[in-house]
């Protein structure tokens, strides 16, 4: 189960990775849509941490 978490986890920090490098290159062209491209890149960093903080405890219980 643990493994599971761990994995949600990589995905959502792979997504924030991804919507960031697409809001950058949105606002290095002055497209009007990059505001909301950061948003999302906003939105999957929050659920990455959260992922994240989820496995950790998944781990912890695990382990003791």
């Amino acid at each position: 189960m643990a493994h599971e978490a761990h994995k949600k986890a990589a995905e959502h920090h792979e997504n924030a990775a991804k919507a960031r490098h697409t809001a950058a290159d949105k606002h290095a062209k002055n497209d009007p849509t990059a505001a909301e491209h950061s948003n999302q890149a906003h939105d999957h960093s929050r659920k990455a941490h959260e992922a994240s903080k989820t496995a950790h405890d998944k781990s912890t219980i695990t382990k003791k």
